[in-house]
């Protein structure tokens, strides 16, 4: 193909505009400092459980995906693409654990009393589709999968930061403290270059457009943008989700 498969996934026009993932009310009052503090404790009540609860096995299903063979050599293309992969994977699963501990961490620093919420359905429908790709599906839709979510996410983030920037320092908002600690870990060099090495893979998959991986990864990459939209939260949910 002409243009690398990422490249081509993230010029499509899907159902759900990529900016309705990306520049959506929550992370824009996140970037401007609106954003209230409960609502924002409802999000990482559920990104908690997406990273603790959801990552971790999807993670495990890709490592069972990969096709190992006792025919490719050791300097082989194929060996060394199955490396990267479990390179990859492991600093995913690595990422993962400590992104757990800091959502621990901010809990507790700023009061943010995770147990009071519910579990949302938009959490339930990320998770789910988490473990149907990973049962399901190929290799290939699973790092097409896990790039697609980690770019959204990092677009996300980089949003909010060129946001933040126009917002002055208050430092007894504990809201705006936390959003500045989430906004470095989501954009920092390291997560920037994390997901840069998943569509370094993604494109050395040799998936050729009109295939059926071709086909798949679109819809992987538009259902993702869709779940990615879905799974922030809106004004006002912070109301309706506390746990009985």
């Amino acid at each position: 193909m002409s243009v690398p498969l990422t490249t081509h996934l993230v010029s499509l026009s899907t159902p759900r505009p990529y900016a309705a993932a990306t520049e959506h009310p929550f992370v824009t009052a996140a970037g401007t400092g609106t954003l209230p503090l409960p609502l924002l404790s409802l999000y990482l009540s559920q990104d908690r459980l997406y990273a603790a609860h959801g990552y971790p096995p999807f993670i495990g299903q890709l490592l069972t995906r990969i096709p190992y063979s006792s025919t490719h050599a050791v300097d082989s293309p194929e060996e060394k693409l199955h490396s990267d992969v479990v390179k990859v994977l492991a600093f995913a699963l690595q990422n993962v654990h400590r992104e757990v501990g800091m959502f621990a961490e901010v809990e507790r620093k700023y009061g943010l009393n995770f147990a009071q919420w519910r579990e949302r359905k938009a959490t339930r429908d990320y998770t789910a589709e988490m473990a149907r790709v990973g049962a399901l599906g190929t290799l290939e839709d699973g790092l097409v999968f896990l790039w697609a979510m980690e770019r959204v996410y990092l677009d996300a983030w980089k949003y909010a930061k060129s946001l933040l920037g126009n917002v002055p320092n208050h430092e007894g908002d504990p809201t705006l403290l936390a959003i500045r600690q989430l906004v470095e870990n989501w954009t920092c060099p390291e997560f920037e270059q994390f997901v840069d090495d998943i569509a370094d893979l993604v494109n050395r998959l040799q998936i050729l457009p009109g295939t059926a991986p071709f086909i798949r990864a679109e819809e992987i990459w538009a259902r993702v943008v869709e779940l990615e939209e879905m799974f922030w939260p809106v004004g006002g949910e912070e109301l309706s989700k506390l746990a009985a």
